[in-house]
């Protein structure tokens, strides 16, 4: 990322990611990553999500932790803290050309199974739970989208949206904060990091706003929309470092 132009389209992508994420319980990796790895590379990109998901969950779980359901949370978050250092493995060895062919294709493919709400005995019950959560960790610490994964366990076990928000805030801040544990945390300008601050903070409001003025269905199409578009674009910028 370099001047003016590409610090402003930063805190643009982390005011969009976060707006979706405070909207939706989940969402910033799947808008904002993609674009996050083009601007600041594989690293700094993927921590970054990682760093904003887990403030953004954080702002949203202080407002609905009475609603969370810790034992139905647990299993997931075991298996999903048990796989993130594999996925920082990664991260860190993966040469960066192979890493986007591979966040491309994980954005991507996430976005596709979600729109398709893919059925699965296997994502039911806590085998389910123990499944879902060991591919999300590795998922959002290696690429930064761990959230999918999560959202198709609900989806199989019959979790309402408003049952799904507070409990995949939980998620978030659990995850993303062992995974920065691990990775670290993202090393940005000051004036980059004053960029993000407001974006996220900007972001929290508007999500708020929006979650009594925009109903689910068109908030999830725009969501998976730009992911799609993220994970593709993802995907040919590393095929063409090849």
């Amino acid at each position: 990322m370099s001047g003016y132009g590409g610090e402003l389209l930063l805190g643009l992508v982390v005011l969009l990611g976060a707006t979706v994420q405070r909207l939706a319980g989940l969402g910033f990796a799947l808008v904002a990553a993609p674009v996050l790895v083009l601007l600041l590379g594989p690293n700094s990109g993927v921590t970054l999500a990682n760093f904003a998901a887990l403030a953004i969950s954080a702002v949203g779980l202080a407002g609905s932790w009475r609603q969370v359901r810790p034992g139905a949370m647990l299993p997931l978050m075991a298996a999903a803290v048990c796989t993130v250092p594999a996925g920082a493995w990664v991260a860190a060895t993966v040469p960066t050309p192979e890493l986007l062919v591979g966040i491309g294709v994980l954005v991507t493919a996430a976005a596709l199974l979600v729109i398709r709400g893919v059925r699965a005995a296997a994502l039911r019950g806590v085998g389910g739970a123990v499944v879902a959560g060991a591919a999300s960790g590795l998922m959002n610490s290696a690429a930064g989208v761990g959230g999918p994964a999560v959202s198709l366990y609900a989806v199989n076990s019959g979790w309402t949206a408003r049952e799904f928000v507070p409990n995949a805030q939980l998620y978030g801040v659990v995850v993303n904060a062992f995974s920065l544990a691990v990775k670290g945390v993202p090393q940005l300008d000051p004036s980059a990091w004053g960029l993000v601050t407001v974006a996220l903070a900007g972001g929290a409001v508007a999500g708020r706003l929006l979650t009594t003025r925009v109903p689910e269905p068109r908030a999830r199409t725009v969501v998976l929309g730009l992911a799609l578009a993220g994970g593709v674009s993802t995907l040919v910028k590393g095929v063409s470092g090849l």
